[in-house]
């Protein structure tokens, strides 16, 4: 799956745009690797995202293509995150 679309469906970054610009601001890497929207994700990757001065990291757990709301947050695990990126991700 797009990374871009990923982003979305597991609702980490609530719009796609918004995951778009993003990946192509450079702000997200895929295993320490900075990564463009349409890097291809799958499960064991693990996903770094700079909201601002603030970092969150993620492993991902599962690829869907459509999920609801309150399942969204089993496609992912949190490794790392401060305050303001959780609150972002909200």
């Amino acid at each position: 799956m797009r990374l871009d679309k990923y982003l979305k469906v597991s609702r980490i970054i609530k719009r796609r745009t918004v995951a778009n610009e993003a990946c192509a601001g450079g702000r997200v890497t895929v295993n320490g690797k900075v990564a463009k929207p349409g890097a291809d994700v799958k499960p064991g990757d693990i996903l770094t995202i700079r909201f601002g001065e603030h970092l969150g990291k993620y492993e991902v757990l599962s690829i869907t293509e459509t999920v609801r709301k309150e399942q969204a947050d089993q496609m992912y695990r949190i490794l790392e995150e401060d305050a303001a990126a959780a609150q972002e991700r909200a």
